[in-house]
């Protein structure tokens, strides 16, 4: 009799492409990708991370406005005409941080911050030696705009502009230089100046220039 081929046998194996692995295979998770800088970024020419500038006192809710309330401070009434005076005694490492102080009082009294001009006789400021930093133009047009107080070397009070208030910190510069200065930073004062320094020395000024 004749025989019959046997069929083929279908092995499971054989049919089609095995999307059982496949499906089973985790899918990578897309990296992330990088959005644009945020606000917070600094801009191109501004430092990156490191010590923040010195920036002038934050303003703060207006009050009643007057005299700067400076215990330690000492009015000079008898001077004839002109700005009230105040001199707070200080050491000449120390002037500095009294002249902040004093703008902070003059701030919560009621100052505009526009109002204060801040002159140093020796080192300058942090803040005015950061901003000199990315040129003249840029660092006088923040004076002209007077929304801030305002750092300057007292070797440039000439073009300091007129302001209520000025600070003066006696932070160094020879006898000579002081005794110039303070006049010249009266000139700027039309209601109040403020001399942050060395006692006697400031006295010795003030009594015999201003």
């Amino acid at each position: 009799m004749p025989l019959i081929p046997e069929e083929p046998q279908i092995h499971e194996s054989a049919q089609g492409p095995r999307a059982t692995a496949a499906a089973g295979r985790p899918v990578p998770t897309p990296r992330p990708v990088p959005g644009p800088r945020s606000a917070a970024s600094p801009r191109p020419g501004r430092p990156g991370p490191g010590p923040a500038r010195p920036a002038p006192p934050v303003p703060r809710p207006p009050a009643a406005a007057g005299p700067v309330p400076a215990p330690r401070a000492e009015n000079r009434s008898d001077l004839g005409t002109g700005p009230q005076i105040q001199v707070i005694p200080a050491p000449v490492d120390g002037a500095i941080d009294a002249a902040e102080e004093a703008v902070d009082l003059l701030l919560e009294s009621g100052r505009a911050p526009g109002d204060v001009l801040v002159l140093t006789t020796g080192d300058q400021h942090p803040w005015a030696a950061h901003e000199l930093s990315f040129g003249e133009d840029a660092y006088w047009a923040q004076q002209d705009a007077r929304e801030d107080v305002f750092f300057a070397d007292a070797s440039a009070v000439a073009r300091a502009a007129v302001r209520p208030v000025v600070v003066v910190a006696v932070n160094g510069g020879s006898d000579e230089d002081v005794a110039r200065r303070l006049p010249e930073a009266r000139e700027r004062a039309s209601a109040l100046l403020i001399v942050c320094g060395d006692q006697e020395r400031v006295d010795s000024v003030l009594g015999a220039r201003v």
